[in-house]
């Protein structure tokens, strides 16, 4: 049996903002999540995770009923990786290069929710990759024979809180953007440059992501899931204000998982018991 990622123990986090514990529902998700292998119910199926892989990550609804959200996950274990998406409102005092054109050529100047980042009249016109910790998530895109996802379709709303666990971090951001069209295969896994320098630190540039698979990202579905002009602070100047702003809707979505955690728990305990016994009658 694979090993479980996360130790038994965890060490607390106390950079302000960019480091959480995982609390044990979702530890236990992500346990259990890695043990089955793949998902059953693929929303949508045949994207890829890095351009020399395989196209066999989907969206997963196997706990779209009972835990209310919606993943990624390719097969034997792996999740998603985290490549930086630099779209968005550029410049700012957060804007330190990484970023750059010359390291990210395919940049835009706009998200996917760009209008409604607008209608908010919260101060700023888009996100900032610099500040705001948001999701690529869904596929767009009109290629003949390419794959597409719209997860609004499973009822993931517009700029709505979504949790990454990204290491032994908890981390909230925002699903701001989608993938289109515009590479050679239709990808999944990427973030803002802000989310995954709280993840991974400042190593990240818009052409250095983080490359191994094991990024679990959960989309929360519902109009509950949204903060909306007034829930978060879309005007902040940094991350760890914005960060802080949304914390308080993260941690509602994840304790509304609570109650699924201890089936989920359960259902891994059940599994590793099961490999056990099977290893101990192949011995005998």
């Amino acid at each position: 049996m694979r090993p479980s990622f996360f130790p038994t123990v965890f060490t607390l986090c106390v950079v302000g903002a960019k480091a959480r514990d995982v609390p044990q529902n979702v530890r236990d998700l992500y346990n259990s999540i890695r043990d089955k292998g793949s998902c059953a119910d693929r929303l949508a199926t045949g994207f890829w995770a890095t351009s020399s892989g395989t196209n066999t990550f989907s969206y997963c609804g196997d706990h779209l009923s009972s835990g209310k959200v919606v993943y990624i996950q390719g097969t034997g274990g792996s999740l998603a990786d985290m490549d930086i998406d630099c779209d968005g409102v550029q410049g700012g005092p957060q804007d330190d290069g990484r970023c750059a054109y010359n390291r990210s050529p395919d940049l835009q100047d706009t998200t996917a929710f760009q209008n409604t980042v607008a209608r908010y009249r919260a101060g700023v016109s888009d996100l900032n990759t610099y500040v705001h910790p948001y999701v690529v998530f869904g596929n767009t895109g009109s290629k003949e024979g390419w794959r597409t996802f719209d997860p609004m379709s499973s009822g993931v709303q517009p700029l709505s809180v979504m949790a990454v666990v990204c290491g032994d971090k908890l981390v909230y951001g925002v699903w701001g953007d989608t993938n289109g069209d515009d590479g050679n295969h239709p990808m999944v896994g990427e973030t803002s440059l802000a989310l995954a320098t709280a993840c991974y630190g400042d190593s990240m540039t818009g052409s250095n992501g983080h490359s191994r698979t094991d990024v679990l990202y959960l989309a929360f579905t519902g109009r509950e899931a949204v903060p909306g002009a007034s829930g978060a602070n879309w005007n902040a100047s940094n991350y760890d204000d914005f960060a802080k702003s949304i914390e308080q809707l993260g941690d509602r979505l994840v304790e509304r998982m609570r109650s699924w955690g201890s089936r989920a728990r359960a259902e891994w305990r059940l599994l590793v018991s099961g490999t056990i016994l099977g290893i101990i009658w192949l011995s005998i």
